[in-house]
């Protein structure tokens, strides 16, 4: 276990803007969302001309599986954590003043299929269902129906994400009468299916390369990070987000992904902006220590899940922050880890009970 320390994650320090700084600045609703900006304009230079060129009949042969490489390596390990956080920052706060709002479609239906995010489904089902029943049924991408250290349940986990998610996500929108969120949904998600059959007719290869495999790797990376956020849940008090998830400091994936290890900061406070986390997780770390919250120390979420699925309990444990003192041991922290990794059935007589000691 680890003592707290000196955060290295980002906050905001006003920049001396120049003047391309400033022409952007007038659409944007908050200053430092800046960054969201000059992330789009690298994936529009960069990004995007490869995929076409990988459409265009004069290149073939190894040069196209060269490009088609690097193209694969740019979606999917430079650019596809940074844009899906930026889609999840601005999903929570608008990047644009309401005048300019419908610029955003262009982050929706024209950026985001390139990395395998069809339009709409994201915003329906992160802000339609998961925040609104926080992790616990009926949010159909709850991880607490799953032993959440074992790599059969994630497999399981992820496989009913991918071929049923969508259509569970349409009939809870359905139950609870969140129509419009259901219709947004549908229509990205068909919308994706024809824009990739369509193109499927035009360059089989390219659309794999450029469309199909994203997807696949989007929804499973998506789900690999959902577990991996809720895999420590108390079972006496699930809808606590002190107690449902974890945050993970000191790690080179918040300069990357926006502090999007502040996963326990954003349940509690979802409308948080990205560059307020680290300090209001200072301001607020009595309550850590009181929920013994789990909190990862230069451990990302990645690091978690592979000693997870290996049940490295003592690995896991070295690196929890011990808030205040408020373990006794390295090993009641590798007994409370174990404990909140448990199957738990989500019912209501359960969610209401007080919080046992070990929780």
């Amino acid at each position: 276990m680890r003592t707290l320390g000196p955060l290295s994650d980002p906050g905001f320090v006003q920049p001396a803007y120049t003047r391309f700084d400033r022409f952007w600045l007038q659409f944007l609703k908050d200053e430092r969302d800046l960054p969201f900006i000059y992330l789009t304009l690298r994936i529009v230079a960069v990004l995007m001309p490869i995929a076409v060129l990988l459409y265009m009949p004069f290149l073939n042969g190894w040069a196209w599986g060269a490009v088609a490489v690097l193209y694969f390596y740019l979606n999917n390990l430079v650019f596809k954590g940074p844009f899906g956080l930026m889609l999840h920052c601005t999903s929570h706060r608008p990047l644009f003043k309401p005048e300019y709002k419908n610029a955003y479609y262009f982050w929706t239906w024209v950026l985001a299929p390139l990395f395998g995010n069809t339009p709409e489904t994201y915003y329906s089902h992160h802000m339609g269902m998961h925040h609104a029943e926080n992790n616990v049924a009926p949010d159909e991408s709850t991880t607490m129906p799953y032993q959440r250290d074992s790599v059969r349940s994630f497999l399981a986990y992820f496989l009913d994400f991918f071929f049923f998610g969508v259509l569970e996500l349409l009939a809870y929108l359905r139950r609870k009468n969140r129509m419009k969120l259901l219709y947004r949904a549908l229509l990205g998600e068909l919308s994706f299916y024809a824009l990739c059959i369509g193109l499927s007719f035009v360059n089989f290869p390219a659309t794999v390369v450029v469309f199909i495999l994203p997807f696949f790797m989007f929804r499973l990376i998506t789900m690999l990070g959902n577990w991996t956020q809720h895999a420590f849940v108390c079972p006496t008090e699930p809808l606590n987000p002190y107690k449902n998830s974890i945050t993970c400091i000191n790690v080179k994936y918040n300069h990357k992904c926006w502090n999007d290890g502040y996963h326990i900061s954003h349940h509690y406070r979802p409308g948080l902006h990205w560059t307020e986390h680290p300090a209001f997780f200072l301001k607020t770390v009595d309550k850590y220590a009181q929920n013994k919250a789990i909190v990862f120390d230069r451990l990302d979420f990645l690091g978690v899940f592979y000693n997870l699925m290996r049940k490295r309990y003592d690995v896991l444990a070295s690196h929890v922050v011990n808030i205040n003192g408020a373990f006794s041991s390295q090993e009641e922290i590798e007994a409370l880890l174990r404990h909140r990794t448990q199957r738990i059935k989500d019912e209501p007589a359960i969610v209401m009970q007080p919080a046992a000691a070990v929780s």
